[in-house]
């Protein structure tokens, strides 16, 4: 019986385990989904900043103005690398969150698994054991059934 409590401690344990994992999961991705919207932000700011600065040029700009657009785009540009960074580096944690919840469930289903192999195991002994009770009994019923025809007989 201890074997079986041992297995449902480490059932238990494990139940943790994976609960963790999950909870870490759903963190990382709401990390990566913020992310996300930032660098969809950074994109959409840059594409309506360019669109918006082709309209004004056609109306007239001096180099000056030109220069100073440029550098912003190029800055803009920078954000967008170096968020495209931050974007990879959520999706690698989600990646390995998601392996470690996979591994967690997989740990916990083998644990149930032999869990209820040992439990047919003790079930079979157990069985076998009361079996075993009752071919005795009955064959001490026997014995004394048959001892008490041949001592009658002899009266």
């Amino acid at each position: 019986m201890s074997a079986v409590k041992s297995f449902l401690l480490a059932i238990d344990l494990s139940t943790r385990k994976r609960d963790e994992a999950a909870q870490d999961l759903m963190r990382v991705q709401s990390s990566h989904v913020f992310a996300q919207d930032q660098m969809n932000q950074l994109e959409f700011y840059a594409a309506e900043t360019a669109s918006r600065w082709t309209a004004a040029a056609r109306i007239g700009t001096t180099p000056e103005l030109m220069r100073h657009h440029y550098q912003f785009l190029d800055r803009l540009q920078h954000a967008i690398g170096l968020q495209q960074g931050v974007l990879a580096n959520e999706s690698r944690k989600v990646a390995q969150a998601k392996r470690l919840v996979l591994e967690a469930e997989f740990r916990l289903v083998s644990l149930k698994q032999v869990l209820k192999k040992k439990q047919i195991g003790l079930a079979l002994i157990q069985t076998r054991r009361e079996q075993k009770q009752m071919d005795e009994f009955a064959a001490l019923q026997t014995r004394r059934t048959t001892a008490g025809h041949f001592s009658g007989n002899q009266l």
